[in-house]
Parts: structure tokens; C-alpha cells; sequence
């Protein structure tokens, strides 16, 4: 996906913290992921560098149509797994922590036919 697993991390918490409160700032961030501002900075700096996200000058932060995407494949991808490992009878903080290991790692053509699979079947999962 062209960017590393924390840096996935990062634009999908931009992601679910718009969708919340409307406005995005790095102490946000912070808070949301548990990590220090100074984190946050390196984070973003590298995020703006590569086009995923840009910054105003009241330090609010927003989305590139780039970052939306994989921000949003991210979200999906998490929201998804979650639920499937719920249903599965995996306990919920459980399922939350290995969607969120297992959302980077599956390459789109396993996850489609894990999503395919699940909607086929999904009586027996939702």
C-alpha cells in the first residue's frame, strides 16, 4: 500500500477523528493513539511530505483525496475484521487488537476473498 503500518495507523485515526469531532489537530492524534505529540510531529511531518495529509495555518489537519483513500481502505478493512472476529466469538478488545495487526498485513487479494467469503456466508457470521 506505499506507506508503512503506523503511518496507516495515523491516517485512520485523521480519518475517525474528522468523522467525530469535525477538526483534526496533532494533540488530538496524541490522544486517540496514545503516543506523544512529539510523535505526532514526526508523523505528520512525514505524511505531509508524502502527500497524505496537509496542515493550515491554525495547525488543523485534513486529508488529501490520497490520504482519504487509504485512510478509508484502512478503516474498512478494520471495521470489517472486527466484526468477522466478534463473530467468531473473539472478544472484543481482543478482535480490536488483531483487526488492527491484521488490516496491513493481508494482501488485497486474500482480504476480497476473506470479504467474499463472509458475505456468502453471512448467516453463519453476522
Amino acid at each position: 500500500m506505499g506507506i508503512h503500518k503506523a503511518g496507516q495507523d495515523y491516517l485512520e485515526a485523521i480519518l475517525m477523528l474528522k468523522n467525530s469531532n469535525g477538526v483534526v489537530r496533532s494533540i488530538d492524534i496524541a490522544e486517540k493513539m496514545g503516543v506523544s505529540k512529539a510523535s505526532v510531529s514526526f508523523a505528520t511531518k512525514a505524511l505531509l511530505f508524502e502527500g497524505y495529509i496537509t496542515m493550515n495555518a491554525d495547525k488543523e489537519i485534513e486529508l488529501t483525496s490520497k490520504g482519504k483513500a487509504l485512510a478509508g481502505i484502512m478503516y474498512e478493512r478494520h471495521q470489517f475484521l472486527t466484526r468477522w472476529l466478534t463473530s467468531l466469538g473473539v472478544d472484543r478488545q481482543t478482535a480490536e487488537y488483531d483487526a488492527c495487526r491484521m488490516e496491513h498485513d493481508l494482501s488485497v487479494k486474500s482480504f476480497s476473498a476473506i470479504k467474499r467469503f463472509v458475505e456468502e456466508h453471512s448467516d453463519a457470521f453476522f
